[in-house]
């Protein structure tokens, strides 16, 4: 039994501010979301509210980092919500999305802040100091605000408890954890923050609270796969992943690499499903405020390929902005389904061009999904009987609600390009 089996039994669904806001994300931005979600989305499963990075930086303003900002901290070196962004602090926050019957989720980097470390300030519960836990060369590539801590000094254990325990006080249900599931300051050895995952599953075990644990970002690999799953909920199969077809193509391999550590309570993670409005504040991007740039074939693709893997679903748009076809695709609960409750989740076959999988859902009936990966129209077919299905079945797209029938064994479709066919036989 792994401690952490309680938590995420399904793939976690939700919303996370970043694809929209950045680092730059305030209180009234994501209080409106949640009630999105809430009037919305709840119905099809989604209900978690997560806050992405630096939250509590006074200054941040968009998808950039401001390099050694101040950041806001307590005496002790635990980071706390930017007054300016977050004037009631984290806990009235939670408290109001609970009440909207939802869940709330944090995003922090790993390690302990630079800034806790040059002050020396005391780790709660220990007679031990930031310096003296802090690991100065283990550091993030693209942020500066923290140092790693390392898991070998005393103190180190104390730091991680005390930090969750105050996440438990604020009524957090889920964190999402950066610069962990692959570090880049150790090239040589990406899983180099492996016994950092260890204090934070301990810390989590002993707060007194259930939540879910993800890491990122990826790519993770499959060797690393028992460890990810004695200590997460789930992991980034992917670096960041944002709108661009070549992404979602790469997607494919990964899902199949990936596909038999998959169960319930750990979650391989394709990453966000950057849909709808996009980019209220980036800059670096150079596209400030726009709509997602997959076609409405790709964004169909995604959503199943998503949900006949079974990854966590984060919507990264900002809903409230959400035009009508943008709400019928993520209230698709034909397609949701399969995420939620789907079993023998496999791929019968992948070329270069197309692939083909296969589930069965809820009530044991067989799901087929094809998808033409080609940069054009094409045709894409499956024989069924060499996959030991039957040659005839009646079928309903589950995405249109379309009846067809297969009368000879061969399942075939032709499909726009980077378009999709998912269909229950009956």
């Amino acid at each position: 039994m792994l401690p952490k089996d309680k938590a995420a039994l399904r793939p976690p669904m939700g919303w996370n501010s970043w694809d929209c806001y950045g680092a730059s994300v305030n209180e009234k931005q994501l209080l409106g979301n949640a009630a999105y979600i809430a009037a919305h989305l709840k119905p099809y499963g989604w209900e978690y509210v997560v806050c992405d990075i630096q939250w509590y930086e006074p200054t941040a303003d968009s998808n950039d980092y401001h390099p050694f900002a101040d950041l806001c901290m307590d005496g002790y070196g635990r980071l706390l919500p930017a007054p300016n962004r977050f004037p009631r602090g984290f806990g009235p926050i939670a408290d109001e999305i609970h009440a909207m019957g939802l869940k709330f989720g944090i995003h922090i980097l790993r390690g302990i802040p630079r800034q806790a470390v040059h002050r020396n300030t005391p780790i709660f519960g220990s007679d031990r100091t930031a310096r003296e836990i802090a690991h100065p060369y283990s550091i993030c590539s693209w942020n500066t605000d923290m140092y790693g801590v390392d898991p070998h000094k005393d103190g180190a254990q104390a730091y991680y408890d005390s930090l969750f325990s105050l996440y438990a006080s604020w009524g957090v249900d889920f964190v999402k954890v950066d610069d962990i599931a692959v570090t880049e300051f150790r090239p040589d050895c990406p899983y180099s923050a492996k016994e950092e995952i260890e204090l934070i599953r301990r810390a989590i075990d002993r707060c007194g609270r259930e939540m879910v644990l993800s890491l990122s970002p990826g790519p993770a690999r499959t060797e690393n796969a028992a460890h990810l799953r004695q200590h997460a909920n789930m992991w980034r199969m992917t670096g960041d992943f944002w709108d661009h077809w070549d992404k979602l193509y790469a997607m494919f391999e990964r899902c199949e690499a990936w596909n038999d550590y998959r169960s319930a309570g750990c979650w391989p993670d394709c990453d966000m499903l950057p849909l709808g409005r996009l980019c209220k504040n980036a800059r670096y991007l150079g596209d400030k405020d726009r709509p997602t740039n997959f076609t409405p074939d790709e964004q169909r693709t995604m959503l199943t390929l998503w949900c006949i893997f079974r990854s966590p679903l984060m919507l990264g748009g900002e809903l409230r902005d959400n035009t009508p076809a943008d709400l019928a695709l993520i209230t698709n609960d034909a397609i949701l389904s399969l995420d939620r409750s789907s079993t023998d989740n496999r791929q019968l076959f992948r070329t270069a061009d197309e692939a083909v999988w296969a589930c069965r859902d809820k009530q044991g009936r067989d799901i087929l999904a094809l998808f033409n990966l080609a940069d054009k129209e094409s045709t894409v077919s499956v024989d069924l009987t060499r996959y030991g299905f039957r040659k005839t079945y009646e079928t309903t797209d589950l995405w249109t609600g379309a009846r067809g029938k297969v009368k000879d064994g061969v399942l075939s479709a032709a499909l726009p390009a980077h378009g999709c066919l998912a269909v229950r036989l009956a």
